[in-house]
C-alpha cells in the first residue's frame, strides 16, 4: 500500500522530513510546550503519570478496538477512551474505559456520540 509522502517538521526553522507533524527530535519539545502553555492546568493533573500507567495496562489487557470488533474488523487499539469524561465526573476505572483505534476514537470524540450507546 502506498504511503503518504513525508512532509517538513512543523517546528520553526526545522526542515527535516517526517511522517507526523514533528520530527523525532522536536516531538517531545512541542508536546511539552503544548502542555505548559495551551492545555488547561486541570487537564494536566488528570492525565499525569498515573494515567499513563493505567492506560498502558488497560491497552495490554484490551489489544483490539472494541468498536471495530463490533463491525467484524480486527484493528489494534491505540487509545483508551473515557465513556464518561473526567470533566463530567468520570474516573480512570476500567469500567469507564473503552479500547479504541485512533480513527474510532476521533470519530466518537468529534461527533459526540451518545456515551450510553457506546457500550
Amino acid at each position: 500500500m502506498p504511503r503518504k509522502p513525508k512532509r517538513p517538521c512543523s517546528f520553526p526553522s526545522c526542515g527535516r522530513l517526517t511522517d507526523g507533524r514533528y520530527c523525532d527530535e522536536h516531538k517531545q519539545t512541542a508536546e511539552r510546550q503544548y502542555n505548559r502553555y495551551l492545555r488547561d492546568p486541570d487537564t494536566n493533573k488528570r492525565y499525569g503519570r498515573a494515567w499513563k500507567k493505567i492506560r498502558a495496562r488497560f491497552l495490554l489487557q484490551h489489544p483490539l478496538c472494541e468498536q471495530c470488533r463490533r463491525e467484524n474488523r480486527l484493528t489494534p487499539a491505540q487509545e483508551a477512551h473515557h465513556i464518561v469524561p473526567l470533566a463530567n465526573g468520570g474516573t480512570h476505572n476500567e469500567n469507564n474505559l473503552l479500547a479504541l483505534c485512533k480513527s474510532c476514537h476521533s470519530r466518537i470524540t468529534v461527533t459526540g456520540v451518545n456515551r450510553a450507546s457506546i457500550r
